[in-house]
């Protein structure tokens, strides 16, 4: 759909004249989508912590805008979405922003970090969600929720011992079912990603020198490999686009084969 409500019949995947969120914009696949989006046409309001980061993207690609924002911060959540109505959106939603806990096992974990994760993971995917969807409802052409969950979401941590990680991704992808199941009526659609292993800040330490997670990956994964992360760009344009219009409430799994052995 282009600024005139008219969807270019050439190209299913184009989201010009769309306004896009994208949280955990400052990190590698933050940063990803929102050049992916931006490419495609999108004004890309960029939301995260590291301002400066966000503000080096936007001085590099046309058509982002940077706001610091917190996810834990429900106020700072919906001065969000105040900024992508400034523009006329939001009509794209991509929960990004993530953390993860430490590498422990479950009794001998700090409950307090258990709660951050799902704060951040989950609980933070939800009110930015119901924020937007307000909007959406509110300016009635619907719109388009992709929520970045993980194939820890599906199937256990294995090694890596990350309760509150794994919690967390289960519930979004949960959490993505009902919020398609309420808001389909209103023509919002709601579906995540869940990727396996991508070199990101979250996974440096995997991928580190000698350190045995490479090796760990590639023992496990049926394509032999970590993933690449332009290899996210077809999943995140198939559900932000109308290339994906009857598409909801669905998880598409990015793992080079991991789930399916």
């Amino acid at each position: 759909m282009d600024a005139t409500g008219a969807h270019p019949a050439d190209d299913p995947f184009s989201v010009r004249g769309r306004v896009a969120v994208v949280t955990g914009a400052s990190g590698t696949l933050g940063q990803r989508y929102c050049r992916l989006l931006a490419s495609r046409g999108a004004t890309v309001v960029a939301a995260a912590r590291r301002l400066d980061r966000l503000e080096a993207l936007a001085g590099e690609v046309a058509g982002v805008v940077p706001v610091g924002c917190d996810v834990a911060d429900d106020s700072q959540l919906q001065r969000l979405v105040d900024a992508a109505a400034d523009l006329g959106g939001p009509d794209i939603v991509v929960n990004n922003a993530g953390t993860s806990d430490a590498v422990v096992r479950a009794h001998e974990q700090d409950p307090a970090q258990f709660r951050r994760v799902l704060d951040i993971n989950l609980t933070g995917a939800f009110v930015l969600s119901a924020a937007a969807a307000r909007q959406m409802i509110s300016h009635g052409r619907g719109g388009s929720i992709v929520n970045v969950a993980s194939m820890l979401g599906i199937v256990a941590s294995g090694g890596n011992h990350q309760a509150g990680y794994v919690a967390s991704k289960s519930g979004l992808i949960g959490l993505t079912r009902e919020m398609a199941k309420q808001w389909a009526p209103d023509g919002i659609r709601v579906n995540a990603i869940a990727p396996g292993y991508f070199r990101s800040e979250l996974t440096e330490e995997m991928f580190a020198g000698d350190a045995p997670g490479l090796g760990h990956i590639q023992r496990n994964t049926l394509m032999r490999r970590a993933g690449e992360v332009h290899e996210f760009d077809g999943a995140l344009l198939l559900l932000a686009s109308d290339a994906g219009s009857y598409i909801t409430g669905q998880t598409i799994v990015i793992d080079g084969g991991w789930t399916a052995r």
